[in-house]
């Protein structure tokens, strides 16, 4: 169209009727001499004409929901990606207890091997400890991953870590006795032991 663009914009608002009635009359004057004016006027009608014909047309019903069903369906990564995005105090609590999980199961397993508390008259063969009959051993006894024979006496607390303990009728304990063979059971004996050392570092 070779008419300038201020008459396009001018026709334009005639679509629009936003004119008032000197520049319509301008528009229209314009029209019957321009042929060209014209037949894009008449291509514009036409065009709104289509537009306004199909405002009546509705997507079927499940439109909506076919078009979302066909569309790939989104990688678990993906998702698990944009959830730890939303929520990165959660994924870091998980991370926390998952190491520290992992951490503990570490040291419970490499916690297998046998060992005693150093007094110079139990009796130790193998994985097997004994109190002899008639010895009082003065002080705490402990045994790791090993069988503790009681024929004697012992004046202080016994423990067993992953083992068993078997008193005879002359054995005799004046402390407590506590047999640890779970793995919260030893993570308990491991924070009270712990908490123990701390408060005799204060005394």
């Amino acid at each position: 169209m070779s008419c300038s663009s201020e008459f396009v914009q001018l026709l334009h608002k005639y679509l629009d009727h936003e004119l008032t009635s000197d520049e319509e009359k301008k528009v229209k004057d314009h029209l019957h001499t321009c042929k060209e004016c014209f037949q894009h006027f008449h291509e514009l009608e036409k065009a709104i004409a289509l537009v306004q014909s199909t405002s009546h047309i509705e997507a079927p019903k499940d439109f909506t929901q076919a078009v979302m069903n066909r569309l790939p369906k989104e990688k678990r990564t993906v998702s698990w990606n944009r959830w730890l995005k939303g929520h990165p105090l959660l994924a870091a609590a998980s991370l926390f207890v998952l190491l520290m999980a992992g951490s503990l199961f570490s040291a419970w397993n490499e916690d297998q091997q046998f060992s005693v508390s150093k007094h110079s008259d139990l009796v130790v063969e193998n994985s097997k400890v004994t109190v002899p009959k008639g010895e009082v051993i003065k002080g705490d006894v402990t045994v790791k991953n090993g069988t503790l024979v009681i024929e004697g006496k012992i004046e202080g607390n016994v423990t067993v870590i992953n083992g068993e303990k078997y008193l005879a009728s002359a054995g005799q304990v004046t402390g407590e006795i506590e047999e640890v063979d779970q793995l919260f059971e030893w993570l308990w004996y491991h924070i009270k032991s712990l908490s123990q050392d701390v408060i005799s570092v204060f005394d």
